[in-house]
């Protein structure tokens, strides 16, 4: 089982709170999302693995079960075209769970029109297979948001 952890400090609003219907609809797999604090801060990895994808806006953490974990930093932030996004660390490298992986500023974004709401997906995972989904509430960095079986 992987626990995934938040990558954010925020307020859960679950990704029916998602501006944006693939995500909305969890048309990229289940999971939730966070409204992130209004201040310049780190993006951290949500579990243990190797990254698979890297883009300014948005990272996939790929687990030793094999369990994909999409971290995407605000809605439609791809065009800002890694504008006031700093990548700390790179495509193939393994991380450790708390480890920042992207600088960004939330409240930049919101200034840029885009949304900061970022969800956190399984990716290729059955809605069923989530446990103690969050979809609510305050959270921390490091503060469980689902288990994965």
């Amino acid at each position: 089982m992987t626990t995934v952890t938040s990558p954010l400090t925020g307020r859960v609003v679950g990704l029916a709170g998602v501006p944006d219907p693939v995500f909305s609809g969890a048309m990229v797999g289940p999971g939730t999302a966070i409204d992130p604090v209004r201040r310049p801060t780190e993006a951290v990895a949500p579990v243990d693995g190797v990254v698979v994808s890297m883009h300014p806006h948005a990272f996939v953490v790929v687990d030793a079960d094999g369990h994909g974990v999409l971290t995407h930093l605000g809605i439609d932030t791809v065009q800002l075209n890694g504008e006031g996004f700093e990548l700390l660390v790179n495509k193939g490298d393994t991380v450790t769970r708390g480890q920042a992986v992207i600088k960004w500023d939330p409240a930049a974004v919101e200034a840029a029109g885009k949304s900061p709401i970022s969800p956190i997906v399984a990716l290729e995972a059955a809605a069923d297979s989530l446990g103690g989904l969050l979809e609510s509430g305050e959270v921390a960095v490091g503060d469980a948001l689902f288990s994965w079986s």
